[in-house]
């Protein structure tokens, strides 16, 4: 269903850009605007909300991890162009969000540029800032910000440099926005320091980013890397540092993603000894070359990515979202049902021990005298009957309103997410509107109709799926429509023995002559 407002036009836009790279992608977007449509039906969307936002159309790429651990050397060295800050402090404390431009310098942008695009992976960010850390969502540019950088290797994708893993008076809010980003990541690499391997800012980066990532369905996307090991070259420990540092991944729950160990050759302590020079050269830049596969082929992991945030945002459709409405008229309903019974049976009750006080009860013929004295007749009595029912619904409404602030309160209380407790909030009320009946089980804009539609774009992503193993695989035997890419194989993380072991070897210092002879 076509959307009229900003976003739709914005999204229109992007559907078009997406149709001269991916056709697949364009149709994507269209199931994007038909679980737009069904949320709007169901209250849990506005009209200038979109699934489509929660999701970067661009390939993505995030390097986290401490200070000082390399992170701007690694993204100049990729680049070829001096553009990030370097130095063994704390030089930028902001989120960089690093594009493609056709000018011929780079420039700095603030972070509103971000948040007020879609486009980009901080759309809105702003909101979720403010929910973690009230009054932070109006300075969005301590926080963000947007470099240009006229190189080829960016074109078709977004880098972002993350500020370190240090305790700092926006700690809060900041790893919101790292969250936020490694949702949307195609790839995150992870730098630890080598001269520091036991840092506390490494604790603290284990326990946010490794240990959340054996959880994860996208763990594959997560690569590791020890950067700066250059340091350990004279210290004869290189083995000691590796393993160490492996032990620690693993012993935080590291299952899955890749370990590597570089330096950056324009950083670099000089390596007198030729033979360990060339060894370690060998290594970093196997080692490197590895990394930047990964980050090339990104586009093709980003085309999966988006199909499968598609999928996964209908069956939270299907499988929380309308469960939770339901649940949350199930018990509305069930309370209300009871206290107007309650109610009811309370009235009922009063006037028949006044009526039986009285004596207006002749057998089970009930009198009573003032009745027949009311000017009227007949209308008289149908007037206070109306004004008795207007009295019960005054009342029925007024409980209403009470259970369902309740309900409401204690459904919201057993949602995580903060983001997405407004939503709820409002597919619930859309639900209590006076003119629906509290005899209605099914949530408003949940019929068959909706159902089916939810169906079809589930159905959709299946030859999404399809469409895109076409572009890369051929398992019929038959030739591609789209040059046939390999996709890199994953190396398993080790837990090491004591005695060192996996990539540290290659990095090993030949032992003095004298213990070798020994």
């Amino acid at each position: 269903m076509p959307d009229d407002n900003q976003f739709g036009q914005r999204l229109t836009y992007l559907k078009e850009r997406l149709q001269q790279e991916n056709p697949i992608l364009a149709q994507v977007v269209d199931s994007f605007q038909e679980l737009d449509s069904i949320s709007r039906r169901l209250g849990y969307f506005q009209r200038d909300e979109s699934h489509a936002a929660h999701t970067s159309w661009w390939p993505l790429i995030s390097i986290l991890g401490i200070y000082s651990s390399g992170k701007s050397s690694f993204i100049n060295h990729y680049l070829q162009y001096r553009l990030q800050a370097t130095g063994n402090q704390a030089v930028d404390d902001k989120f960089t969000v690093i594009s493609y431009t056709n000018d011929d310098k780079a420039r700095v942008l603030p972070g509103l540029a971000l948040d007020a695009d879609p486009r980009f992976p901080f759309y809105k960010i702003s909101q979720a800032i403010e929910e973690v850390a009230e009054g932070e969502g109006q300075r969005i540019d301590s926080y963000l910000q947007l470099k240009t950088c006229p190189n080829e290797r960016l074109r078709g994708k977004i880098l972002i440099d993350s500020p370190g893993f240090d305790a700092d008076a926006q700690r809060t809010a900041t790893l919101r926005i790292t969250d936020h980003i490694i949702d949307l990541s195609d790839l995150v690499l992870v730098f630890f320091d080598a001269r520091h391997p036991e840092s506390g800012s490494m604790h603290d980066t284990l326990e946010h980013l490794v240990k959340r990532t054996k959880n994860r369905r996208d763990a594959n996307k997560f690569l590791f890397i020890l950067n700066q090991i250059d340091a350990t070259a004279f210290d004869d420990n290189t083995e000691e540092v590796f393993a160490a540092w492996q032990r620690a991944l693993a012993q935080s729950g590291l299952t899955a993603g890749c370990c590597y160990a570089i330096y950056i050759p324009e950083v670099a302590i000089p390596i007198k000894d030729e033979s360990v020079r060339v060894r370690f050269e060998s290594k970093r830049d196997s080692n490197l070359e590895q990394i930047y596969d990964r980050i090339e082929r990104v586009g093709e992991e980003r085309a999966y990515r988006i199909v499968g945030m598609l999928e996964e945002t209908a069956q939270m459709l299907e499988k929380d979202i309308v469960p939770r409405i339901e649940r949350f008229i199930s018990r509305w309903r069930s309370k209300i049902m009871w206290l107007d019974a309650i109610l009811l049976g309370a009235v009922v009750a009063a006037f028949l021990v006044a009526t039986i006080w009285g004596g207006y009860w002749q057998g089970l013929s009930l009198k009573i005298p003032f009745l027949d004295r009311l000017p009227g007749g007949n209308y008289s009595k149908l007037g206070l009957l109306a004004l008795l029912v207007l009295l019960f619904g005054y009342v029925h409404i007024r409980v209403r309103r009470f259970e369902t602030d309740t309900v409401t309160r204690n459904l919201l209380a057993e949602i995580e997410d903060p983001d997405v407790k407004a939503n709820y909030a409002r597919a619930f009320q859309k639900n209590i509107r006076w003119y629906r009946s509290v005899l209605m089980r099914r949530p408003a804009g949940w019929g068959r109709w909706t159902q089916r539609r939810l169906a079809k774009v589930l159905e959709d992503t299946n030859s999404y799926i399809q469409k895109l193993n076409d572009m890369y695989t051929s398992p019929e035997g038959t030739e591609s429509s789209h040059p046939q890419t390999v996709l890199p194989v994953e190396e398993s993380t080790q837990v090491p023995d004591d005695s060192g072991g996996s990539d540290a070897q290659n990095f090993k210092t030949p032992a003095p002559k004298d213990a070798a002879e020994s």
